[in-house]
């Protein structure tokens, strides 16, 4: 008996492993899993860059109306007004906005005026006076407005 040899077992056919079918099952699951989360991660992705492209078209369109409402590229007085009428020894206000001005000048007025889309100065006049303002450009274009402040 001992010196019997072992019969040998019969070879196992790789298919009635169920370690075969578990492994084959859940590499289809993770499969199936990856697809979804990549086929999500486009459709995200895709979005996101439809969505960024409406902002911009938005911002673009929102940015073009205030530069209209601004006096677009063209260099533009957009308000001058003045206190319509004072007594005398009284101080007065001339305001202006100006739109794409290098620089502007007040006439008769103050030393010192600058390019603004909201100014007002503060003027002393003795007598009836029209004040002149005059916006000069970047190409030397100028625009020029008066506005008067009677005295009484």
């Amino acid at each position: 008996m001992l010196t019997e040899k072992p019969t040998p077992l019969p070879a196992k056919s790789v298919f009635k492993n169920p370690f075969v079918y578990t492994a084959v099952l859940l590499l289809a699951v993770a499969v199936y899993v990856g697809w979804i989360f990549l086929s999500r991660h486009l459709a995200n992705r895709a979005y996101q860059q439809r969505v960024g492209r409406e902002q911009a078209q938005k911002q673009k369109a929102n940015d073009q109306a205030v530069v209209k409402q601004l006096g677009g590229t063209e260099l533009a007085i957009q308000m001058l007004y003045a206190t319509p009428e004072i007594r005398r020894g009284e101080p007065a206000e001339v305001c202006f906005g100006v739109a794409n001005a290098k620089t502007v000048a007040l006439e008769p007025g103050p030393a010192s005026v600058w390019p603004s889309h909201n100014l007002c100065v503060h003027v002393n006049p003795k007598k009836t006076t029209t004040y002149t303002l005059t916006a000069t450009g970047e190409d030397g274009q100028q625009a020029s407005q008066q506005v008067q402040v009677v005295v009484r």
